[in-house]
């Protein structure tokens, strides 16, 4: 039997990499997004023929709900988020609640729908998707590299909690991808980026999803509380 995978932010261009690659290796798929993505819906859904559902992630009672709907879920990919960028001193109070909404407590949401569940059936997979930026900060970007980075606090701590359940959870920390949203960046500015960048371009969805669906096989049980950085280079630590 498949074991039923959960990609939020799926209909996204990394999401949808990643659905595509669980797909491949035999998972039975759902993308979660949210409502706002449903004039893409059924196209996409069509095309990749992986089922979608829609629901607010950042409200708990909401994601709740869209889980006991799907039912159980061995696999677990938080892939969505958002950005609202500016300076530390013009962010507003409300760009800051967004993206740690968005970011930070969609992945606590997602992953307590999930998580007994995976421990009492002894198996479960879970991947943060993080960023670059939560591992080294960005200039313009509190909010965001703060929720990136409690993406793997999260990791590291529910990593021990689910380690003798056969509950793996790792983070992917991408650097600069190329996606409708790195894709509105100025030319100039991108020309820029891709010259700090050791491998000379931005990454695919697809190299995320390589690592992603490798994090989430049977035979990867071994490999918990890491955080895997796919970058090119960008940012590289001990």
């Amino acid at each position: 039997m498949a074991r039923r995978a959960v990609v939020t932010g799926g209909v996204g261009s990394i999401g949808t990499a990643i659905c595509v690659a669980l797909k491949a290796s035999a998972h039975d798929v759902v993308a979660l997004d949210h409502p706002s993505a449903a004039p893409r819906v059924e196209a996409w859904s069509q095309e990749h023929g992986i089922a979608v559902r829609l629901a607010d992630l950042a409200n708990y009672d909401a994601t709740r709900a869209v889980f006991a709907e799907i039912g159980d879920v061995d696999v677990l990919v938080n892939a969505a988020g958002i950005t609202r960028d500016a300076r530390f001193v013009k962010m507003t109070p409300a760009h800051w609640r967004e993206v740690l909404a968005a970011n930070l407590d969609s992945a606590f949401n997602c992953t307590h729908a999930v998580f007994d569940g995976m421990c009492a059936r002894n198996f479960g997979r879970v991947v943060n998707i993080s960023s670059v930026n939560g591992q080294k900060g960005q200039f313009g970007q509190a909010n965001y590299a703060a929720s990136k980075a409690g993406m793997h606090g999260l990791t590291m701590s529910l990593a021990q909690e689910g380690a003798r359940s056969n509950v793996t959870v790792n983070t992917v920390s991408p650097g600069y991808i190329a996606t409708p949203m790195t894709a509105a960046i100025k030319p100039e500015a991108l020309e820029k980026i891709c010259a700090q960048i050791p491998v000379g371009r931005m990454g695919k969805p697809e190299e995320i999803a390589r690592v992603v669906a490798f994090l989430c096989a049977d035979d990867s049980a071994y490999i918990t509380g890491a955080n895997v950085p796919v970058n090119g280079g960008l940012f590289i630590s001990a």
